[in-house]
């Protein structure tokens, strides 16, 4: 993962990584902001301009963005997430300088039309409307409004209805001005390409955007709590979650093997014990999720109300066992291989390797080698995961129920069986 990285006079950093044996390049414009930098009044203003970049230029109209893109057979699309919005293609090698030109111009030359203002509040409701229609999916915005209540990190990256509704175009642009700047934005590239050619490209179109943003990132701390909802559905939602790692943390990849061997597979230990032994629920997993100041990590089971009593308690077993005692040597290493081929698997990828590079970047001001992230992978012992695992799981737990819930465990009866 070689890479070369230049930076302009404002603060812009490119990062490029050459692979001259392929036939194409993704390029991609990173920016550290997303939901998590939005006040209340604003909440889904992240993801709406993501929406809204499309929406036209000062050179393209929302038809000509697209089809400039398509008709060399390239990809063009975008995501939000609560700290990260990404804007990426990928392209024949010959259509880097398309790419870059249609990128940056959504970037620095969107109109934000009132016309399409109106149409695009709706379709982002429709949006909203069909995940909250999808339990196994909002529920996961439940969990994590309730881990992080009234705070920035604990809302919805869609935003609810009404305030998507209210949006402007001085909503937008007021946005933009304050939330993108070069010093919280990164242009990486990755494929057949030459990095100062990359370079002379974004010079031209970027070197004059504003250098600084003008927004304060406010605190995640982890609260904790409960949540339930009903739903005439067939299905029972649970989520029991504790507290994690921010992305710097000691314990960043302590925890992601700890997640990775309790509950990241079919070999872990909650999928053979809840699923293949005891046939309580269809699908069972953990996970763990970090943020810049906080983190977040969570054991998700889909199960039918008749067997949501029955799951809880087998769960804070599990839970219970690999706090107390060292979980063995052959669990550590199989969890080290699978972290490890995930890592180079995904390193295959141009479009995955960019974005590897830009977030390393943004994150920490610089590329961590493959050696070294597969050293930290080694380094971790059995005695990181324990200790990991006693940090997690001595603290207030998130606890959020939805669907067809029957006869469920109460918070407090959770609360007592944790701390037994």
């Amino acid at each position: 993962m070689r890479s070369q990285l230049s930076v302009l006079d404002n603060g812009l950093r490119i990062i490029s990584s050459s692979r001259p044996e392929t036939e194409t390049v993704s390029v991609g414009i990173w920016v550290k902001t997303g939901s998590a930098c939005e006040t209340p009044e604003i909440n889904g203003i992240s993801h709406f301009l993501e929406h809204m970049a499309f929406k036209g230029t000062t050179t393209r109209s929302a038809l000509e963005i697209s089809e400039e893109i398509e008709n060399v057979g390239g990809f063009l699309n975008a995501y939000t997430s609560r700290e990260f919005t990404s804007f990426y293609a990928k392209m024949l090698k010959d259509d880097l300088a398309l790419a870059v030109d249609v990128l940056t111009d959504i970037i620095c030359n969107s109109t934000f039309p009132d016309e399409e203002i109106v149409k695009e509040r709706e379709v982002v409701v429709q949006e909203i409307k069909q995940t909250i229609d999808a339990p196994d999916d909002i529920i996961f915005d439940y969990f994590q409004e309730s881990a992080f209540a009234n705070q920035a990190v604990g809302r919805t990256i869609l935003g609810p209805v009404e305030k998507v509704r209210a949006f402007t175009r001085d909503t937008l642009n007021g946005y933009l001005q304050s939330n993108y700047a070069a010093e919280n934005m990164i242009i990486c590239a990755v494929g057949n390409l030459d990095h100062q050619n990359l370079v002379n490209m974004i010079k031209q179109r970027m070197a004059n955007f504003r250098a600084k943003v003008n927004f304060v990132h406010e605190a995640q701390i982890y609260n904790g709590g409960f949540f339930a909802q009903k739903r005439d559905i067939e299905q029972a939602h649970v989520i029991l979650g504790f507290p994690g790692f921010d992305y710097a943390s000691d314990k960043y990849y302590p925890n992601m093997l700890f997640s990775t061997l309790f509950g990241g597979g079919m070999s872990s230990r909650l999928f053979q014990e809840i699923r293949e032994k005891r046939g309580l629920v269809y699908s069972v997993y953990s996970f763990a999720n970090s943020h810049t100041k906080s983190g977040l990590n969570g054991i998700y089971a889909g199960t039918t109300k008749d067997e949501l009593q029955q799951l809880m308690p087998v769960v804070i077993d599990e839970i219970n066992k690999v706090r107390n005692d060292k979980v063995s040597p052959k669990e550590l290493q199989r969890a080290k291989t699978q972290l490890k081929a995930s890592l180079l698997m995904s390193l295959e990828s141009s479009s995955s390797t960019s974005e590897v590079l830009a977030r390393q970047m943004l994150l920490f001001g610089r590329v961590i080698p493959i050696d070294e992230m597969i050293d930290m992978i080694e380094r971790v012992s059995l005695d990181d995961i324990l200790d990991t695992a006693q940090v997690i799981f001595s603290a207030k737990p998130t606890y959020t129920l939805l669907g067809s819930l029957g006869q469920f465990m109460s918070y407090e009866e959770i609360c007592k069986l944790l701390k037994a």
